[in-house]
């Protein structure tokens, strides 16, 4: 049976489990427009019918057809089982005017009067500006006075202190999003960042649980870890009961692509708690982040954000195939999939024009990460040897 769990101050039990729309099955995979509508019907209407109830999208998932997705699997009843969040795309707010309009055209596309969580997308620094340049939390207060949203929220990509500060620089908020797991406890708001909010009376929804599906097929050094504890779990669900063990975290998305995804997920969350989790079995979840931090050279959790590219490369793709090949020791054979790849799809096709740094929540140097994929993967220099950034 599906937990439920507080949302900050807000008196609503929200779904342990998320159903995150970024990921969606599509049926043509260079092609993240081409949603697989009625597998994705099947997983999304599953979920809610298990008991989720909690779903999130965002304007430019799937290259915006994430919320159109949304709208009509949400027909047929479901609107009314869940709470809906989406995202106001902070890159595309270039003056007062075209905050109404995008709105609107979200709740077109959502088919729904209004918004239940709204979200301020991918706050930083740079974007707390703009924030404060078109007087964003003033034309809040009056979406939330119409009703076109209900509660207001930011999800995050910066250090700690920024997140507090944005945290301290109004009463609106209802809830936070943040990328929040095992790994990542002393990066972006951490761990720190999740008990402040907390501790003011927010909500904490938490994303990138599993790292982009980074924590889900772990290396051998990784999985001798697992294996040594005392009760077995998948590596999934390690990730997610880590999370569900804390208090503070009040619903965890999930940005599931397969059916499998969803059924598992569902299990995992009915069986979720806060404290459930031995002394010991925490101690094992620390051994696993450290040896993590030691095989894993680049953050990249494969958000896509980065994307596309001004001259098209697949950002993600090449950070995956050096990674694993780190992870797994696989030099020979990444080295060999890499040789088979177009001069346009490899990494030296870079131009260096760092549009791309500007988009990462990670704050990844992927241009100088660039340079040394090229060198590993197609001179042979040994990793260890490489200057990385």
């Amino acid at each position: 049976m599906m937990q439920y769990r507080t949302f900050g101050k807000l008196d609503w039990k929200p779904s342990a489990l998320g159903f995150g729309c970024m990921r969606l099955p599509t049926t043509d995979p260079q092609d993240r427009t081409t949603i697989d509508e009625d597998l994705a019907t099947q997983m999304v209407r599953y979920a809610i019918d298990h008991g989720v109830n909690y779903i999130d999208t965002a304007y430019p998932y799937h290259s915006g057809e994430s919320e159109r997705f949304v709208g009509r699997v949400l027909q047929d009843g479901y609107r009314e089982k869940v709470r809906l969040a989406t995202k106001m795309p902070m890159w595309a707010v270039d003056s007062k005017e075209v905050l109404d309009r995008i709105l609107n055209e979200q709740l077109e596309k959502l088919q729904t009067d209004h918004i239940d969580f709204y979200l301020f997308h991918g706050l930083r620094e740079s974007r707390w500006e703009t924030v404060q340049q078109f007087d964003m939390l003033k034309w809040a207060e009056k979406a939330l006075a119409d009703g076109r949203i209900h509660h207001l929220g930011f999800s995050f990509h910066d250090n700690y202190d920024v997140f507090k500060m944005i945290i301290d620089a109004t009463d609106l908020w209802t809830f936070c999003q943040v990328q929040y797991n095992y790994v990542d406890i002393h990066n972006q708001a951490g761990r720190q960042g999740v008990q402040y909010a907390a501790s003011k009376g927010l909500a904490v929804v938490v994303m990138e649980p599993i790292l982009g599906g980074r924590l889900v097929d772990p290396p051998q050094p990784v999985q001798d870890i697992w294996d040594s504890a005392p009760v077995q779990r998948k590596p999934a669900d390690w990730a997610l009961q880590w999370l569900w063990n804390q208090p503070e975290v009040s619903v965890v998305l999930s940005g599931m692509s397969t059916m499998q995804h969803v059924t598992e997920n569902v299990e995992s969350a009915s069986n979720s708690g806060v404290g459930k989790l031995t002394a010991e079995e925490l101690a094992i979840v620390d051994r696993v982040r450290a040896k993590y931090e030691e095989l894993c050279p680049i953050p990249c959790t494969k958000c896509e954000y980065c994307l596309p590219c001004s001259v098209e490369l697949k950002i993600p793709n090449l950070f995956e195939i050096l990674n694993r090949a780190t992870m797994y020791n696989k030099f020979d054979e990444a080295r060999r999939r890499y040789e088979r790849m177009s001069d346009a799809e490899k990494a030296n096709a870079c131009i260096q024009c760092r549009e791309c740094e500007e988009k990462c929540p990670q704050s990844i140097p992927i241009s100088e990460w660039m340079v040394v994929v090229h060198d590993v993967l197609s001179k042979g220099v040994e990793f260890d040897a490489c200057v990385t950034p």
